[in-house]
């Protein structure tokens, strides 16, 4: 049995939940069955998972956006913009009734999704994985005590975080999933691998905080920083919060790959309310994301659209 797992790349959620539900799979099944893993994204050259990627004897897609496939047998997600059409919600209630379709926007994270379901649906237990679900609770839904905790590196486990944001494809993936499953996460988190990649994302991670506090502009509550002049690695989440502190949004626009991104979100640590929804408006611009927290993606070239959506959104967040 070749079972493919199309869960979200470069993710911390998308890399424990593919772990939990690997758990899930190997306790429920008899038969030998060989994992798969695949590392999918929200770019330009993909949107969501397509019958390529779906090509083993039974697929799941976890963590990333509905595929309406005939060989799509299993899904969790819990981002509200999970439906990229009418059509995928319609393929995905068809499929409820089988048992392996779920879907929640109440979870904080898809991680703990997994978790509860496979002990609630199919009594299997995985109290050595609850230290990763609880870290993947807490990063994805940004429950830090503050700011300067959530941007801090001291944390192994935040080092992995970031390395899993930096190198997680196809291969880190198959790399790391058996290692969760069979040893400590501080164990995975402080070995010589992990250490040795995250080492120059470290320095990174320092010159993308200054670049955020020179790159950046307060207005009406939103901290708006365009770092299109010049190509990132990737655009790091709550820095500008630690930076701003009195905002209550952020909307960061730079080059990441070959993509122009834009990423928006709501300081969960500013003691104001959050009046938007965040996935509803990135949606508009064919991105999507959570109410807190969402992106947009588009080609390289479409920088200065890049540029013009992420003036729209601080506006409208600002307003």
């Amino acid at each position: 049995m070749r079972f493919v797992v199309a869960t979200h790349g470069h993710c911390f959620d998308g890399l424990a939940s593919a772990a939990l539900f690997t758990r899930l799979i190997q306790e429920t099944r008899k038969e030998p069955t060989s994992f798969v893993y695949r590392a999918c994204g929200y770019g330009p050259d993909q949107t969501k998972a397509n019958d390529g990627i779906l090509d083993g004897d039974e697929n799941a897609i976890l963590d990333y956006r509905y595929a309406a496939s005939g060989a799509l047998s299993w899904f969790f997600d819990h981002h509200p913009t999970a439906f990229g059409t009418l059509e995928d919600r319609g393929h995905f209630d068809e499929r409820q009734p089988t048992g392996r379709f779920f879907f929640d926007p109440t979870y904080s994270s898809c991680t703990r999704l997994v978790a509860d379901i496979s002990a609630k649906a199919f009594g299997v237990e995985s109290p050595a994985l609850r230290e990763l679900v609880g870290w993947a609770d807490k990063i994805d839904a940004a429950r830090f005590a503050s700011a300067e905790e959530a941007i801090s590196r001291d944390e192994p486990v935040m080092r992995l975080a970031t390395v899993v944001e930096h190198h997680g494809d196809d291969g880190f993936l198959a790399t790391t999933i058996p290692e969760l499953l069979t040893k400590e996460l501080s164990e995975v988190a402080r070995s010589p691998r992990i250490q040795q990649a995250y080492a120059p994302l470290g320095q990174k991670h320092a010159e993308f905080i200054d670049l955020i506090r020179t790159k950046s502009e307060l207005k009406d509550g939103v901290v708006l920083a365009d770092l299109t002049d010049q190509t990132l690695q990737s655009l790091g989440k709550f820095v500008t919060y630690a930076l701003f502190p009195q905002s209550t949004y952020s909307v960061v626009v730079g080059v990441v790959d070959s993509a122009a991104k834009i990423s928006v979100g709501y300081n969960p640590w500013s003691g104001q309310p959050r009046k938007a929804d965040i996935s509803a408006i990135c949606a508009r611009y064919g991105g999507g994301g959570h109410p807190f927290v969402g992106g947009v993606s588009l080609a390289a070239c479409d920088v200065a659209r890049a540029r013009s959506i992420a003036l729209q959104v601080a506006e409208e967040l600002g307003s």
